[in-house]
């Protein structure tokens, strides 16, 4: 399975991106589809996930309503609407195949990352 993701570039604060992540295959073992960030000099942290299955979805932040994940299986596509961006959101954003779970270490699959860079 390969992840493509796409959608990040360079931004001002306040603006919107759509990332998007396309797997090149439904495998077997592949439950959820999540997005994580890492920052620069900071670990990658978990952002949202979405059961393939199901409309289910967790987020790192449920208070936090900037950010919205869907998908549509018939693409295979994950996507992260991220809203009024802020420079702390600036990082490489990573989409994941695997276990539907807020942990990295559940996926299996990884995207290449696509940088968001958010200017103030």
């Amino acid at each position: 399975v390969q992840l493509q993701a796409s959608g990040g570039g360079a931004v001002q604060a306040g603006d919107s991106l759509r990332l998007s992540c396309t797997a090149s295959t439904r495998a077997s073992n592949m439950y959820g589809m999540a997005w994580f960030r890492q920052a620069p000099g900071k670990e990658r942290v978990f952002l949202a996930t979405i059961n393939l299955n199901t409309r289910h979805t967790t987020y790192r932040n449920p208070a936090e309503d900037r950010f919205t994940i869907s998908k549509d299986n018939a693409k295979n596509t994950v996507y992260l609407q991220k809203n009024n961006l802020k420079p702390d959101d600036t990082g490489v954003y990573y989409c994941a195949a695997g276990d539907y779970s807020a942990y990295a270490d559940d996926y299996e699959y990884w995207g290449q990352g696509t940088q968001v860079t958010v200017s103030s």
